[in-house]
C-alpha cells in the first residue's frame, strides 16, 4: 500500500484562461507539466486524486483513475476549489495552477463607448481593455477548509535564490500554507530547473527537475 492510501489530494494544474469575448482571451505559458507529475506521484503513493485542469493543460497518464475537473478563468478555478473542499473530505490541496494576475473589468471601443456584447468583439479596430486585479485563490482556501494541508507555488522572474525564498515565505504566511514550492520563471522553459520545497518550519529543500520535485513533495506529505 502507498504512503497516501486513504487520502484525497486535490491538484490544480495549467494556466487560467480569462475570456475577452467568446473567441478571445489571455492566458499564460503554463502547460500543466508539473501538475501531471504531481498527480502521477500522488496516484503512485495510493492517493485518490482530484485533478483540476486549465483549458490547455496536459492530462496525467493515469487520468482514467482520477477525477478530472476542468476550469477556465481564475474566478472559476476559485469556485471549483471551494466547492470541492467543502463538499467532501479533501486532505491535501496543491495549488500548482498558474493563476491570472489580471481579469477583464470593462471593454471600450475606440470612441470610448462601453462594449457589452456577449459575442465576438469587432475585428476592424482594436478594443480598449481595462483590467482589474484578480482574486488570490491560495489565500482563501484555509478559510474554506482549515483542517487540510495546503501547498502553494511561488514563481518569480529572478535567479536570486534568497529573494525567491523570501517571497515564498511571505506568500506562505499570508495564505497560511503548510508548504510552498518556489521556482524561477526559467522553469517554464524546461523540466530540469531547480525547485525549492519550503516548509513552515525548517530549511528549504532544493530539488532539480519537476518530476523529482513532485516525488520529493509527496514523500514529505506522506510523513504528515
Amino acid at each position: 500500500m502507498g504512503e497516501l492510501t486513504g487520502k484525497t489530494v486535490l491538484i490544480t494544474s495549467g494556466g487560467t484562461l480569462e475570456k475577452w469575448d467568446r473567441v478571445r482571451g489571455h492566458t499564460n505559458l503554463s502547460k500543466g507539466t508539473m501538475g501531471c507529475y504531481l498527480a502521477e506521484a500522488a496516484f503512485a503513493a495510493g492517493a485518490q486524486v482530484i485533478y483540476l485542469h486549465g483549458y490547455f493543460a496536459q492530462l496525467p497518464e493515469n487520468k482514467a483513475h482520477m477525477r478530472l475537473v476542468p476550469f477556465e478563468g481564475i474566478e472559476d478555478l476559485g469556485n471549483k476549489v471551494r466547492q470541492t473542499v467543502q463538499e467532501g473530505q479533501v486532505d491535501i490541496v496543491i495549488m500548482a495552477a498558474a493563476g491570472s494576475d489580471w481579469v477583464i473589468d470593462k471593454v471600450y471601443n475606440q470612441a470610448g463607448h462601453l462594449m457589452e456584447e456577449t459575442g465576438k468583439m469587432p475585428s476592424d479596430e482594436p478594443p480598449i481593455i481595462h483590467f482589474k486585479k484578480a482574486p488570490k485563490v491560495l489565500g482563501q482556501i484555509k478559510a474554506w477548509q482549515p483542517n487540510m494541508t495546503l501547498v502553494g507555488f511561488k514563481l518569480e522572474a529572478t535567479e536570486d535564490e534568497a529573494y525567491l525564498l523570501a517571497r515564498a515565505r511571505l506568500r506562505m504566511e499570508a495564505a497560511q500554507a503548510d508548504y510552498m514550492v518556489a521556482n524561477s520563471s526559467q522553469s517554464l522553459y524546461g523540466s530540469e530547473e531547480p525547485h525549492w520545497l519550503v516548509p513552515k518550519v525548517g530549511e528549504p529543500l532544493k530539488v532539480m527537475g519537476k518530476k523529482a520535485t513532485a516525488e520529493a513533495l509527496m514523500a514529505l506529505l506522506s510523513e504528515l
